[in-house]
């Protein structure tokens, strides 16, 4: 078995604005370089692009969960985009959903500069 990765790509938007594009897995093995990448990001306004990520754990939920919590405790705002049917009902059994601003496409969630 191949260990999970998990790709980020970082897209700067105007007005101070990071889009993050993930590609792979949010998972145990991946939330260490995730969380350690994005939790000190100077971007006013983050919104995390997750269209392709194949698979979210437990884990990958607490780090979308902390990176909230600590965009939040410095006025900087946080997004997710594009959530997969896979990582909607993770979102959903732990509830989150309602507490993790999420929109359907990257340009809803730039827009709303939330």
């Amino acid at each position: 078995m191949q260990p999970a990765q998990l790709s980020l790509e970082k897209v700067p938007e105007s007005g101070g604005g990071l889009v993050v594009k993930l590609k792979g897995k949010l998972v145990l093995e991946t939330v260490s370089n995730f969380i350690n990448t994005l939790r000190n990001d100077p971007a006013e306004r983050l919104v995390l692009d997750m269209s392709q990520v194949s698979f979210i754990d437990s884990a990958g939920v607490g780090a979308l969960a902390s990176l909230f919590v600590t965009r939040r405790k410095f006025q900087k705002t946080f997004a997710l985009a594009g959530l997969t049917p896979q990582a909607t009902a993770m979102l959903e059994v732990v509830g989150l959903v309602r507490l993790l601003p999420s929109f359907p496409t990257v340009e809803a969630a730039v827009e709303a500069k939330n």
